[in-house]
Order: C-alpha cells, then structure tokens, then sequence
C-alpha cells in the first residue's frame, strides 16, 4: 500500500512552497469563498435544528461547560487539533492560519444574519443546504493548496498516511468527534446522521473539479483529473 500518493491530487508542500506555487491571487480567493462558504454551511444547519454537524455538536457541547462563545470555542478546538498533524507530518500554510482565526467568526457572522426557517420542509431543506455547501467549501478552500484547516488537516492527512479515500477518511472523523460532542451534552438529529455520512462522499466528488493539481517537486499547476481516489 502506498502512503506518499497524494489523495485527490492534494500535495503536502511546506508554506513557502505553497506561496510560489503560481497563480496566488485566485487561489487566495478560492480560499476565503470556502472559508464563508463554510461559515454558512454551519449556520444553516444549527439554523435548521434538525440536527448540527459532528464538529458542531461538539463545538456545541463544548460550549456548555466552558465560558466562550461558539466562535471562540472554534479557534481554541482548531488549536488543539493542529496538535494531532505532528505525527502525522502535516504541512500547515497561511491557509491553516487562515481557518483557525477566520471560519469561528464568519460562522458567527452568518447566524446572525441568518433567520430560523418556519415549518420542517424548510428546516430540511437547510439541512441538505448545509450538507452541500459545507462539501463545496471543503473543496474550495483544501483544493486551493495553501494549506488545509486543522479539522481537515487531519482528514487529507490520515488519507496520505492510511492510502484511504478522503471520503472515508472524512466519515470515520465526523462519527468519531459526534461521540465525543453527544458525551459532552451537545445536540444530535436527524440532520447530524445526514451530514456525518454524507459529506464525505460529496466532498470527494467537489474535489474532481476544484483542486488545483501541483507539482511537488517544481510548484507547477497541473489542470484538474476527472476522478479521484
């Protein structure tokens, strides 16, 4: 079995690498859509309340035993998780710095924007939202290769390291870290089981298109394949 294959395309280049790989601005960009995008997928699905994210049941949990508001207990898990890429051999960039600081206040930006939907077809349909949107902006911001966020730092890289799917990679993490958030008090639905064993295999399917192929040994940007692992 491989492990230095790169999933999905996903190289693990240091930051500098990162940096000069070329075409900077637009991959910048793709960064902070998916950080937004992301910021959003979690607001509708607590929104929905028919069930959070894994993460959030945990981040919800948290909150409940600390004085912090759910932003903050954002950045302080994504501290803690980078912790778990050093055995791993990780490579952070400015897009892990990016999503540490960043994704707890853009989450908390769009529920307050946000409005609580009337009537469960339109808490549903916040649900599936969420699912899709949380997919695409995994794919956007990961698939810019400036470095991915601590949560899924860990998914790309015991996918480098096992020669897994992201997608079940991606599966095994969010059913692992909802036990966890369930233990401490954190709210669990429907949605929450629609999202754990869903958003792996979407994510995967966004990652054809929209990451952004290099060279690890020359930095040059390949054009996307059609399939992944």
């Amino acid at each position: 079995m491989k492990t230095t294959t790169p999933p999905s395309g996903l190289a693990n280049l240091g930051p500098i690498a990162q940096l000069r790989a070329g075409r900077l601005p637009e991959r910048l960009l793709r960064l902070l859509l998916g950080l937004w995008l992301y910021g959003l997928a979690i607001a509708l699905m607590i929104e929905g309340a028919v069930g959070a994210s894994p993460w959030d049941v945990f981040h919800l949990g948290a909150s409940l035993h600390l004085p912090w508001s759910f932003g903050m207990v954002m950045i302080v898990t994504a501290a803690a998780v980078l912790l778990a890429w050093i055995p791993l051999r990780q490579m952070p960039g400015l897009g892990t710095l990016a999503n540490t600081l960043l994704l707890g206040p853009f989450a908390d930006v769009n529920l307050a924007l946000l409005d609580a939907p009337e009537g469960l077809p339109l808490r549903c349909a916040y649900l599936l939202g969420g699912v899709l949107v949380c997919a695409l902006a995994t794919a956007l911001y990961v698939g810019a290769q400036l470095g991915p966020g601590p949560r899924d730092g860990l998914m790309t890289g015991l996918a480098r390291r096992t020669g897994w799917s992201i997608r079940r990679v991606r599966t095994v993490i969010e059913v692992a870290v909802l036990i966890v958030g369930v233990s401490l008090g954190g709210t669990v639905g429907v949605g929450t089981v629609v999202f754990a064993l869903g958003v792996g295999p979407a994510t995967q399917f966004f990652l054809r298109y929209l990451v952004v192929r290099l060279d690890a040994s020359t930095g040059r940007i390949e054009q996307p394949a059609g399939e992944t692992r």
